[in-house]
């Protein structure tokens, strides 16, 4: 693919600029409450996610390494440079993948892990360089209109996870703020993040720890990157655009250069899916599916003879379309399978945390049921969209289906009760911040463009 038409630093500058002179003052009531409630989601799945399998294997390598103390690995309460310690929050916030994700840009949704990269680096940074709370909200939603933006602009991302690549220009766009960068080293700073671009599928359909990875690699490269800008250091005038530059490295096809600045400044473009249960997004219809049917019907796992579950061509060919093996890793394997996380929904009428211990995986009556479990394509089905058939042994068929799961705030929203729900089962998992810690967490987090500093709120995740 050639691109060498497209090229036109002018955009890159745009953004930049937008970057760098949104104000707080901008943003609408409704933006401002999809912030706070992802930072309330994303706080609460770290804090579910602390203690998940490799986690402490992680913060004791960061230990190791030393460096300044500039910033504070959340629970453990250990003190690290900010780099390192956005990349070990941004992968707790991932470990049991139920943060915010899905960006809606222009009225579209495009599949996104963008929040556990970006509301990980706010807190990080805004810690490290103490800014009040409109700052730490101007920052994150401008790095998020950016990376959501750079994904819209292209459908066609097949070979590579944008968590490790969008998420990069997210992440060095808000260090780069916090830091106080100027035009020309906030350019640099994204064009370094072109060097550090990663990410793959092959993780995920591996079922290993690294399908985390990239969420806090892409967090600790972008701060990186504004660091070394900062620093004098200066990269490639146009790293999205430029012959050789992003989309011509990870896509198929010519962008549509006109999402990338329309309405620039005027509609700041962030994730819109919140997820009432633990696993991939692609799971939560089926999930939804199956409790409806079984708190219909009163469905006995001993008198179910099979279960199909129709899902979209994107959701058969994505990773949680492999068949299920519990693996090396079986808490990984779980989370992104259509099987595992629907036969757990019928045999423990829900999908929480506590399902991906390894003994709940192990469970033989789960994988015994899980043969009893097909996967068949819904034609022109939307993405997220199912529909199970549940065969009984005397032979009645019991049916379900969904086209917008729950948590897609456009159009079957979670409520506010719901997320704050959400927030306490997290809260209730962990058993490390107390609830009074917890309750004070939500108060401060409700006000948070009031906040001076981010003091109290680092205090409160320690334990």
């Amino acid at each position: 693919m050639s691109i060498k038409n497209f090229h036109n630093a002018t955009v890159t500058e745009e953004l930049v600029d937008n970057v760098l002179k949104t104000r707080f003052e901008r943003f609408d009531g409704t933006i401002i409450e999809n912030a706070k409630n992802r930072i309330i989601d994303t706080v609460g799945c770290l804090i579910a996610g602390a203690n998940a399998p490799g986690n402490l294997e992680l913060i004791d390598l960061v230990k190791d390494w030393g460096g300044k103390d500039e910033a504070t690995i959340l629970i453990d309460g250990s003190k690290a440079p900010a780099q390192n310690v956005a990349m070990v929050n941004s992968i707790m916030a991932r470990s049991f993948d139920s943060e915010p994700n899905g960006a809606l840009v222009d009225g579209v949704l495009i599949p996104s892990h963008i929040s556990g990269t970006t509301v990980m680096t706010a807190i990080t940074m805004g810690e490290m360089m103490a800014v009040n709370g409109k700052e730490l909200i101007t920052a994150m939603l401008s790095g998020e209109d950016l990376a959501s933006r750079i994904l819209a602009a292209t459908s066609s991302q097949k070979r590579v996870d944008s968590i490790g690549t969008v998420n990069v220009f997210g992440a060095a766009a808000i260090a780069g703020r916090l830091l106080g960068l100027d035009r020309f080293q906030m350019r640099n700073a994204l064009g370094i993040g072109l060097d550090h671009l990663s990410g793959n599928y092959q993780n995920v359909w591996d079922g290993t720890f690294a399908f985390k990875l990239s969420q806090g690699l892409s967090a600790r490269n972008g701060i990186f990157s504004a660091q070394l800008a900062k620093r004098g250091w200066t990269a490639t005038k146009d790293p999205l655009l430029g012959k050789f530059a992003y989309y011509y490295l990870y896509n198929d096809c010519l962008p549509n250069v006109e999402i990338l600045t329309k309405d620039l400044g005027k509609k700041y473009y962030t994730e819109s899916h919140f997820k009432p249960y633990v696993s991939c997004r692609y799971n939560h219809g089926p999930i939804e599916c199956i409790l409806s049917l079984v708190e219909k019907y009163q469905i006995k796992a001993e008198d179910v003879k099979e279960i199909i579950v129709y899902v979209s061509r994107r959701g058969l060919e994505a990773t949680v379309g492999r068949p299920f093996c519990i693996g090396d890793f079986p808490y990984a394997n779980a989370l992104f399978s259509y099987q595992y996380t629907v036969a757990n929904a019928l045999l423990r009428k829900g999908v929480r945390p506590e399902h991906f211990s390894e003994g709940s995986i192990r469970d033989p009556e789960i994988n015994t049921f899980i043969s009893r479990i097909k996967l068949a394509e819904l034609p022109k089905a939307e993405l997220l969209a199912s529909k199970l058939d549940v065969i009984m042994n005397d032979g009645r068929k019991f049916s379900e289906s969904v086209d917008v799961p729950k948590g897609d705030q456009d159009r079957n929203p979670m409520s506010k009760d719901e997320i704050i729900s959400k927030f306490w089962a997290n809260i209730d998992f962990a058993k490390t911040v107390t609830k009074k810690n917890a309750g004070e967490l939500l108060s401060l987090f409700s006000k948070l463009e009031e906040l001076n500093t981010l003091n109290r709120v680092i205090d409160l995740l320690v334990v």
